[in-house]
């Protein structure tokens, strides 16, 4: 069962294609597909769950970059199948609400598919086993949340909360990827097992303290706590669906999980008590003060979350079991009864068009059902008995009564805390049921209000009977689902637990019955508090604020980058080169070898030189200095160029390396005939040479930089020294089952890294797909006569038959590439050089009307071929990109020998392939002005470009 753990976290990643598929189905289509995905993760936990509710906890582990500490491995324990259950059930309801409640002429597609990536990365940090795993994902839940705020982005005030929430989860997410960092090397491992099994170890560390702060910051600035709460107000310019999802059941939870995941090693000691607890409780009273403050009622709703989010941190700070069973039941309680509250906002912000509490009153009248959802869940939210919100705020108040000291003052301090944040609980909530339901009628509302959709409004009828019924039968509705979770945050069997409406006239219950009638008093003399508040402006989360400090931290950075970054490539050159020459020469005149005075030359003899390899150097020398000379004149240049390209790939031959002889022939035909291709769009001549200290600074960098570079060739090349090259020629029949040694390092042993450079000529290859798209440029044709002379007609007529010989040839050598000079990467050249050599002789329509593919579709497929290799792999058990092979019997044939890398070095030739001939089309297709064609002969400067453009054919 633990191999389907991982399509938990996948199966709203793959839920994205299918989303595209059905769009042009119609929004119900996108709609359906995207809650289908929501209730097969469902359906996939209800069958995982059993073994965890009987108190096991299923791990799958699988290697990835061992060497880092990152695995694959993934976990479902109780507290994993708690917030599993909120993110797909309640991203479920969310669906069907959002198809609602978003405008018919928006594009739900791309709403869903971004709320689905979120739903990806929190289910990857809830269920991920590995820590560094989990930061992974963490960060995919702050990108797709930042787009999820931004959705309406040609709104300013959105764009000002999505940056904001950014730049503090992310800034968080730093913090925590040092303390996680911290905590792997404490405790030797990543694994979330091993790191609960040994807290003792942990606590005692000496970097426990700084550890500690650092995963804490990320913690409170993902669950808004004070002093990093004011993002969260900002965020409600989403629309109110991502409200309803991330900002009360799911992202703002992420870092309360994070709380109670960890808690088994790191709660225990003064310094946890001291921050959680401190900070949960400043950020209760504040949340719940402010929220009684705000007109809007989603800005209500948002401090109210804040403060419910402090609740729970001041419960896990609280360190004993039953506050954890505590904290625990109130995120359970918080999720469904915010969720509804958020929804029901969202109706009356569509229905009456405005979220102005002053302007909004009488609702029962318009909407009853609407408004009695809203009262209920409201009241779940104050702590109103027979509802769930009640049951967690009495353990609440049980809690601070019995926690035996707080500075001395544990008798009083807490108690008085809880019930003071009661009584503001109580105020805010009354303030939302009364103001909008009730009081009177509305006031100039820009759209008469009307009763919604019924299916916009199941989802939150669906909540609302939770509510109800957790109030009303809590042990049987949701008690085996607390104990699990407990369980899994207690990392052993939690403290017995008895949910029930009635525990007797307690202390608890007098603190409850202080807090609802000091609330509706409190909402009484609100005008009092806010009179306070105007005159002492309390409220420190002006949006504001934020815009003028990051605008200033901007101006800043680009002013120093404009002295420091002249962004020429010359600069960058130089500063590399020249650091590079720095480090290189302290090394040397530091070492023990040399102020012992060590020569520069080794033991092992120099290799005799020979006449043809003395000539070829020349040679080489000849094209380098010819390329450097005639830098400026772009044609002759390229020349001279292609001669130093040419003799390194006959020093290859020279010493028996055949593979990379192939490649360096293969990328100087192309990257010459492209370099050829761009040089129409560029003047015949290079810009004018700098001044002579310019000149003499560059040179003296390009003769230190060469110098340096020979210099070490020579000391390493004259001395012993091993290398990993035995091991690959050891291994390459045994493992991997070819004789290339080449080749099989690039598909097997170091598989990964060719799958990176591949993503990354993909990444070069759209970036010039993107920035050529469309564009004008002119064309610097000399006269008319070569205008005339583009495409001669025996070029044309000799490469007709060319191209199949070629594309044969490049088969020939994929085929052979696994024993023989040759492989994907060559082949994949030798194909798209065949094509460019269509291009060159008869022009982009010419070659195509022979070669009709989409080269991006095209670049795709390769990546994802071999992608899919890899992940195949995997599937059966071995390490990522782990290479298969055998041979088949063909009498009379010898035995053809089949390897698994064949397919990822088919993904290899697509992506070679579809790069080139990108490049290729987007230089062919490009539009030009051209200029006017000058009689042959005739000097003069370049003509003005023409006004119409045209296409281009060569």
């Amino acid at each position: 069962m633990t191999l389907f753990l991982p399509l938990l976290v996948l199966l709203p990643f793959l839920g994205l294609p299918l989303l595209l598929v059905v769009d042009r189905l119609g929004r119900r289509a996108v709609a359906v597909a995207a809650g289908a995905t929501m209730l097969a993760g469902l359906g996939l936990l209800a069958a995982l769950a059993p073994p965890v509710l009987a108190g096991d906890a299923l791990v799958l582990w699988r290697p990835w970059l061992p060497d880092w500490g990152l695995d694959l491995s993934f976990r479902l324990d109780g507290l994993g199948l708690l917030f599993t259950l909120l993110i797909y059930g309640i991203g479920a309801l969310i669906v069907l609400y959002a198809f609602y409640y978003m405008p018919a002429d928006d594009r739900l597609t791309r709403f869903l598919m971004t709320l689905l990536a979120f739903a990806g990365g929190m289910l990857g940090v809830v269920l991920a086993e590995n820590l560094l795993l989990m930061l992974l994902f963490w960060e995919v839940t702050s990108l797709t949340s930042f787009l999820l705020i931004a959705y309406k982005s040609k709104y300013h005030d959105s764009r000002i909360a999505a940056r904001m929430a950014l730049a503090v989860t992310g800034g968080g997410g730093l913090a925590l990827l040092a303390g996680i960092l911290l905590l792997g090397h404490i405790a030797g491992s990543f694994e979330l097992s091993v790191i609960l099994d040994r807290g003792d170890l942990i606590r005692q560390h000496r970097l426990y303290a700084p550890m500690l702060v650092l995963v804490l910051l990320g913690a409170f600035t993902k669950s808004a706590q004070v002093p990093f709460h004011f993002w969260l107000p900002n965020a409600m310019a989403a629309p109110t669906p991502v409200s309803a999802y991330l900002h009360s059941a799911t992202m703002v939870k992420a870092g309360v999980f994070l709380l109670g995941r960890l808690y088994p090693a790191l709660a225990g000691t003064e310094l946890w008590f001291l921050l959680v607890t401190g900070t949960g409780a400043v950020t209760l009273l504040l949340g719940a003060y402010l929220a009684l403050l705000k007109h809007d009622f989603k800005g209500l709703l948002a401090y109210s979350t804040i403060s419910h989010l402090g609740l729970i941190t001041l419960l896990f700070g609280l360190d004993t079991p039953t506050s954890a069973v505590a904290a625990v039941f109130h995120i359970i309680n918080h999720a469904v009864f915010k969720a509804s509250l958020f929804m029901v906002a969202g109706v009356i912000d569509i229905q009456c068009g405005t979220r102005d509490m002053r302007r909004i009153n009488g609702l029962m009248k318009y909407m009853p059902v609407t408004a009695t959802l809203g009262i209920v869940a409201a009241g779940a939210m104050a702590g109103v008995p027979f509802l769930n919100g009640f049951l967690s705020k009495e353990m609440f108040f049980a809690e601070t009564v019995a926690y035996p000291s707080f500075g001395g003052y544990g008798t009083f301090v807490l108690p008085a805390i809880a019930t003071v944040a009661g009584i503001l609980s109580v105020g805010y909530s009354a303030r939302f049921v009364h103001d909008v339901f009730f009081n009177g009628e509305p006031v100039d509302l820009p759209k008469t209000p009307a009763p919604p959709p019924r299916f916009m409004r199941l989802p939150m009828e669906v909540l609302v009977a939770i509510v109800v019924i957790v109030g009303v039968a809590p042990q049987l509705s949701v008690g085996w689902l607390l104990e699990t979770a407990s369980a899994a945050v207690l990392a052993g069997k939690a403290p017995p637990i008895k949910l029930a409406v009635w525990h007797g006239f307690n202390l608890p219950l007098v603190m409850s019955i202080v807090a609802l009638g000091g609330g509706i008093f409190y909402y009484w003399r609100r005008d009092r508090v806010f009179t306070l508040h105007e005159r002492y402006a309390l409220d420190f989360s002006s949006p504001v604020a934020f815009e003028r400090a990051y605008n200033g931290a901007t101006a800043w950075a680009r002013a120093a980058l404009a002295r420091l970054d002249a962004r020429t490539l010359a600069q960058y050159a130089g500063l590399f080169l020249g650091l590079a020459i720095l480090v290189g020469a302290l090394a040397w005149l530091t070492s023990p070898a040399e102020s012992s005075g060590a020569p520069l030359a080794g033991p092992l003899p120099l290799t005799p030189v020979d006449p043809v390899s003395a000539g070829a150097f020349l040679v080489l020398v000849l094209g380098v200095a010819g390329a450097t000379w005639f830098v400026a004149e772009r044609l002759l240049a390229i020349l001279f160029m292609s001669v130093a390209g040419l003799v390194v790939s006959l020093a290859f031959i020279r010493f028996a390396a055949p593979d990379l002889a192939l490649t360096q022939l293969s990328v100087e035909l192309a990257t010459i005939m492209l370099m050829l291709l761009a040089l129409r769009f560029l003047p015949q001549t290079g810009p004018a040479e700098r001044g002579r200290k310019a000149r003499v600074a560059t040179g003296s960098v390009a003769v230190g930089a060469g110098l340096g570079a020979a210099a070490l060739a020579f000391a390493m090349l004259t001395r012993p020294f091993e290398t990993i090259s035995g091991y690959h020629i050891e291994n390459a029949k045994p493992l991997a089952g070819g004789t290339n040694v080449v080749n099989v390092i690039l598909v097997d042993f170091r598989g990964f890294d060719t799958l990176g450079e591949i993503a990354v000529l993909a990444m070069a290859a759209l970036g010039t797909h993107a920035a050529l798209r469309g564009a004008r440029l002119r064309a610097f044709v000399r006269d008319a006569a070569s205008a005339a002379d583009r495409y001669p007609i025996m070029l044309r007529m000799l490469m007709q038959p060319m191209l199949p010989l070629a594309l044969a040839v490049a088969v020939y050598i994929f085929l052979r590439g696994h024993n023989l000079p040759g492989g994907g990467f060559i082949a994949g050249l030798i194909a798209a050089i065949a094509y460019v050599l269509q291009y060159m002789a008869g022009g982009i329509a010419f070659a195509s009307a022979r070669i009709r593919l989409d080269f991006v579709l095209l670049l795709g497929v390769g990546l994802l071929v071999a992608a899919l290799t890899g992940v195949a792999s995997m599937v059966l058990g071995f390490p990522f990109l782990k290479s298969a092979w055998t041979y088949v019997k063909a009498a009379p044939l010898d035995d053809i020998g089949l390897a698994s890398s064949l397919v990822f070095d088919t993904g290899i030739f697509l992506v070679v392939v579809a790069s080139v001939l990108l490049v290729l089309t987007e230089l062919g297709r490009l539009h030009v002005v051209e200029p006017a064609l000058r009689p042959a002969g005739r000097a003069g400067p370049e003509p003005s470009p023409a006004r119409a453009p045209a296409e281009a054919e060569g």
